[in-house]
């Protein structure tokens, strides 16, 4: 992800692309933000929504909520305005997705697809939203907070896509079509390794989230409640490092082309962090810090594989067994 941004940077862009990749870069910095709300435990930092303890500007000390219908005692200054920040960064996206759209209207002719995709883009950050003001009104029920996890990812795909889509001309890369078609595959495994494992590990956090509320002073044996699933999302990191290793090696071995073997390398700079952040959870009773770092580095590997995807696929090579026409033998240098 990060050649790609690179790439980017090195040419000239448009008003459309310079929007979306602000825009992908926010989400990114919301979704490090969320990790720190979910880790300082100020969910509900906010008692209500969309205002926060009954104000748009959230009070700065308990003495303000004497006589209004909230508790003084509840009030802790650092998660209240740590949760308004999150929140106004979630404004402050949901205006950029919407100036995407509106400069997607110049591609309603040439890529309509990126017209359409934008203005999905708007109505999936409402629906985002919303779920926000569920996750509060439900008081954090776990399984919401993953959705609303998992739709925060699917945002930064659908951008990440577009953004392709808008550039995919640009950087288009040379790569022997045999060689095309392997690594796309292998690529796509890799994804889906990473969803699945992103999977097993919501269903390892909602496990501890239900430990922090019946046993909130024993912190260290979390995790131990968990059970077989936390067994399991250990286990599978294995499978995810092999998967990442091989790519790595596959593309340097193959000889692709620069930006291929710099994503897969970062794949797997990506998965080995993710692994030593996972042991340091395991093995240092879950700090707060490590569990924010674990959240981003996976949003970041499945959204380097997710490049890694985009860039390698081409529709004539694969489908038809031959080089692109269009394929740009400079880009790999």
């Amino acid at each position: 992800m990060q050649v790609c941004i690179l790439k980017f940077a090195s040419m000239k862009l448009n008003a459309y692309q310079k929007t979306a990749l602000i825009t992908i870069a926010a989400t990114f910095f919301l979704i490090f933000v969320g990790g720190l709300v979910r880790a300082a435990g100020a969910g509900l930092g906010c008692p209500d929504w969309p205002r926060c303890f009954g104000s748009w500007i959230p009070p700065t000390s308990a003495d303000q909520l004497i006589g209004t219908k909230y508790d003084p005692s509840q009030f802790n200054a650092f998660q209240t305005w740590l949760e308004y920040v999150n929140r106004l960064i979630g404004v402050m996206i949901g205006l950029l997705i919407i100036a995407t759209a509106i400069r997607s209207v110049s591609y309603i002719k040439s890529k309509p697809i990126i017209f359409y995709g934008s203005v999905f883009a708007v109505l999936l950050v409402g629906f985002q939203g919303w779920l926000g003001g569920v996750v509060v009104k439900s008081e954090l029920e776990a399984w919401i907070i993953t959705a609303h996890m998992v739709v925060a990812m699917a945002l930064v795909c659908l951008l990440i896509w577009l953004a392709f889509l808008a550039s995919a001309d640009q950087i288009r890369l040379s790569i022997e079509a045999k060689k095309r078609t392997e690594t796309l595959w292998i690529g796509l495994g890799i994804l889906l390794i990473l969803l699945v494992q992103l999977a097993l590990g919501t269903q390892v956090r909602e496990g501890i989230d239900i430990a922090m509320m019946a046993q909130p002073d024993q912190r260290s044996s979390w995790l131990d409640t968990v059970g077989a699933v936390d067994e399991v999302h250990r286990s599978f990191s294995w499978l995810v490092l092999v998967a990442s290793a091989g790519l790595a090696y596959l593309v340097a071995k193959w000889k692709l082309p620069k930006a291929i073997v710099t994503l897969s390398r970062t794949l797997l700079g990506l998965v080995v962090a993710q692994i030593a952040f996972g042991v340091g959870l395991a093995y240092l009773s879950l700090p707060p810090a490590l569990q924010v770092l674990h959240l981003l580095f996976a949003n970041l590997a499945i959204a380097t594989t997710f490049v890694l995807v985009l860039m390698t696929y081409d529709a004539e090579s694969i489908f038809s067994g031959k080089r692109s026409s269009e394929a740009i033998a400079e880009a790999d240098r």
